[in-house]
């Protein structure tokens, strides 16, 4: 069986395996995959809806042929400069208007962005260069109280395919740093279409992995099966021209861009807010403001909005709906969500290999509230297997695998994890835990790796973290384990209080009162004034269990 045609590096070797013939035209078949790429949407926006508001950066507003002029404006600028189709650039921005604009205009010349995130630093992004061979990298001056140009500099020496480093800002007294503004105003000759064409199954971006170990794999996604992505999210969230998404999470992250996120949105014609940070103040006022209609955050952040809702009230009557995705959120914090914010709780569960799965608008409360929702497409094809490798009945736990239309077969230019991360038949293995429903929905239970084995009982932590959050007193926890000399493993729950902490004896009584079987309650119990996150904004379990590790060598 043949695959589809995929670009090939220097050596020679494919730089990442495409579809199966068969099953690539079965998608363009049912008008999964279109003929179409991310470079002309502006345009065709613009042809459509030019005065409607494409994008708000703070005081700063795009309409559609706003947002297309700009677009065609740094395209040229870029073809100038020398990037060209195939090119692999870096990008490396905050929630800024300049990377929508840079990457529509990335996409019309055919060069490929790399989504990394603010968070990452020298050693990620080395790897990035490394492993893409690029010939861009774009940051801004400062962010986060972080300076990215002494990075930039560093990695210039040592990368010689990195031709070109564009600041967003000042570029300080860096030779050779690019200014972005001065990109964006130069007045460029008008651009050839690259030849061959950019086509819809061509390389759009390389997403990052979510995992905490190691350096990110690069996930690679095309123009179709990303579209198709963005297009089936925004169906199931029912985004149209009035829609109005806020970027809260960063925008490199594939829940933001394509979840149904900015991509979904402008799809559809609606507008995009950027927030510059995902502090609850801020947030909420832009909902206020511009009168957002959905947004997405993740669970760490959930009972921070609630309280800054509580605290300080705001108009919050337009946002229909939010999402809360990239972690398994606690059933106890989705009951609260609909009653306090007066919208309507989305979960989503997904993926930057693929698959999506978003509860309906029109769920039951209960559905809503204790699962992540069911694939948002019916060419999604799922398995949930015990450990001896078979199918599980629905209710029982198992690892998910899965294969569709907008799931990856293979990472790029990795060709060493095909056997540890891939079925011979294509499916991926995603390394979660979860129950499917006879509906299709399914229930994140936890990590395959997330396990703890305390003497030979095995406990999952995300039902211990659950039973947690019910506590009066604790607004975020996490379960780790720790060595133990005689159980080879113990619980140690990582708690954030508003007030003080709860010690492991009270925190024991509690889930024993709430029935949790006694080998389940933790270990000890660790008061941290807030989690750790990845780069994505999951909780950085990685750094708990060091932090356990060290912890227990003072006892």
């Amino acid at each position: 069986m043949g695959t589809t045609s995929v670009p090939r590096a220097p050596s020679g070797a494919p730089d990442w395996p495409g579809w199966p013939s068969e099953a690539a035209q079965r998608y363009r078949d049912a008008g999964l995959w279109r003929d179409e790429v991310f470079g002309d949407l502006p345009a065709r926006q613009a042809s459509e809806r030019p005065r409607a508001t494409a994008l708000v950066d703070g005081d700063r507003r795009w309409t559609y042929a706003e947002l297309e002029a700009d677009v065609e404006a740094l395209h040229r600028s870029l073809h100038r400069l020398g990037l060209r189709r195939g090119d692999r650039v870096i990008v490396q921005l905050p929630n800024r208007a300049e990377f929508v604009l840079l990457w529509f205009a990335l996409q019309r010349l055919g060069a490929v962005p790399v989504h990394a995130l603010p968070g990452h630093r020298r050693h990620e992004i080395a790897h990035l260069a490394r492993t893409t061979e690029a010939v861009a990298y774009v940051i801004p001056d400062r962010y986060a109280r972080f300076d990215y140009r002494p990075l930039a500099a560093d990695l210039g020496a040592g990368h010689p395919s990195l031709r070109h480093t564009i600041v967003v800002g000042d570029p300080g007294d860096h030779t050779g740093f690019l200014p972005y503004e001065t990109l964006s105003a130069a007045q460029a000759p008008a651009v050839a279409p690259p030849e061959p064409p950019v086509a819809p199954g061509d390389l759009a971006l390389l997403l990052l992995s979510g995992g905490t170990t190691g350096t990110p794999k690069l996930i690679p996604r095309t123009h179709q099966d990303y579209a198709y992505n963005a297009r089936a999210a925004a169906e199931v969230c029912r985004l149209d021209a009035d829609s109005v998404y806020l970027a809260v999470l960063p925008i490199a992250f594939n829940f933001t861009m394509s979840c149904p996120g900015v991509l979904g949105t402008l799809q559809a014609g609606g507008t995009v807010v950027l927030s510059p940070s995902p502090n609850p103040g801020t947030a909420l006022e832009l909902i206020e403001r511009e009168r957002v209609t959905v947004t997405a955050v993740n669970p760490p952040l959930v009972p921070y909005w609630l309280r800054e809702f509580e605290d300080a009230p705001r108009d919050l009557s337009s946002l229909a709906v939010l999402q809360v995705g990239a972690a398994r959120l606690a059933d106890s914090l989705a009951r609260r969500i609909g009653p306090t914010l007066g919208c309507r709780l989305q979960q989503v569960f997904g993926m930057a290999e693929g698959l999506l799965n978003l509860t309906a608008l029109d769920d039951p409360d209960d559905v809503v509230c204790t699962t992540q929702g069911r694939p948002v497409s019916p060419h999604d094809e799922v398995l949930v297997l015990g450990g001896d490798g078979q199918a599980v009945p629905d209710g029982d736990v198992g690892e998910l695998l899965t294969r569709g239309p907008y799931t990856l077969r293979g990472y790029y230019r990795s060709p060493e994890l095909a056997r540890t991360h891939f079925t011979e038949d294509g499916y991926y293995r995603t390394g979660d835990l979860v129950r499917r429903l006879p509906t299709g929905h399914l229930s994140v239970v936890g990590r395959v790796k997330e396990q703890i084995n305390r003497g030979g009982e095995k406990i999952d932590a995300t039902e211990v973290e659950e039973h947690l959050l019910a506590h009066p007193g604790i607004e975020s926890a996490a379960v780790v384990a720790a060595p133990h000399a005689e159980l080879g493993e113990c619980s140690v729950a990582f708690v954030v209080c508003a007030g003080p902490a709860p010690g492991t004896r009270e925190v024991t009584s509690f889930l024993r009162e709430r029935g949790l079987a006694a080998y389940k309650a933790p270990d000890r119990v660790e008061a941290v004034a807030r989690m750790p996150l990845t780069p994505v904004g999951k909780t950085d379990k990685n750094a708990l269990r060091e932090l356990a590790r060290r912890e227990d060598g003072r006892a």
